[in-house]
């Protein structure tokens, strides 16, 4: 075998379509381009986001507020999550994400304030608001920020 003998696959090229080369070719004339127009020109085409003249769907929908492109997104629990953990002394990520607590295993997990906690824990998570803070503390457990 040579180098020389190699042939593509049959079926795996094509020819290119021959326009403009009489009107039994069944691309003649127009070559398949219809009559006039701007689609028909050379080079002529409409971008995607042309809808025909009419305005525009991004200048016809409104623009309100503001959109952070700095925003941190959190996987939030609750304090009120917490009492679902008796077990654990020592509560972690990986402890939250294994009870099904956390929903994102991506996202950092921040603590919120709602609901109330009688017995002391140690927890450990990437955020915590202060509120949530001082109910830990009041408790007599801690939060370590990690």
């Amino acid at each position: 075998m040579n180098i020389s003998d190699i042939t593509p696959t049959p079926g795996s090229k094509k020819s290119p379509r021959r326009v403009g080369r009489g009107v039994g070719s069944g691309l003649g004339k127009t070559c398949g381009k219809g009559h006039k127009g701007q689609k028909a020109r050379s080079g002529g085409n409409v971008h995607p986001m042309f809808e025909g003249g009419q305005m525009p769907m991004h200048r016809r929908l409104p623009k309100r507020g503001f959109k952070n492109p700095f925003r941190r997104e959190f996987a939030i629990i609750n304090i009120r999550d917490l009492a679902l953990l008796a077990d654990n002394a020592e509560i972690t990520p990986e402890v939250l994400i294994n009870r099904g607590l956390v929903n994102s295993p991506e996202l950092p997990i921040k603590l919120l304030a709602v609901g109330d906690i009688a017995r002391p824990v140690s927890l450990k998570v990437h955020a915590v608001s202060e509120a949530a803070r001082n109910k830990i503390t009041a408790a007599g457990g801690s939060v370590e920020v990690i």
